[in-house]
């Protein structure tokens, strides 16, 4: 397995529209993609601009399909102005 760790903050007055299109991209990557088999969006109230993601993969190519995949380039095009950082975390050892 293959773990992606995302953590978004987002700018202010943003998440509402940010989070229905987080969602539908979480949604889309595990209907559409059989080598996504874990995607998780979290928040938490004491951060109310993070977002979260935990993602797992079969493998590393998985991960780069699903980053050239149409509905993730699609929600990456729609948020990039709503997003004030953005750190991506890769590991490519799951010990379960």
């Amino acid at each position: 397995m293959y773990a992606v760790t995302v953590t978004f903050t987002i700018k202010e007055g943003q998440m509402g529209s940010f989070m229905p299109l987080m969602l539908q991209n979480a949604r889309l990557s595990q209907a559409r993609e059989p080598e996504c088999h874990q995607f998780d969006v979290c928040t938490e109230t004491d951060r109310p601009n993070e977002v979260f993601l935990y993602e797992l993969y079969s493998n590393a190519d998985a991960f780069q399909d699903h980053l050239k995949s149409a509905h993730f380039r699609s929600f990456d095009a729609e948020v990039t102005d709503m997003i004030a950082t953005k750190q991506v975390c890769l590991y490519a050892q799951v010990v379960q």
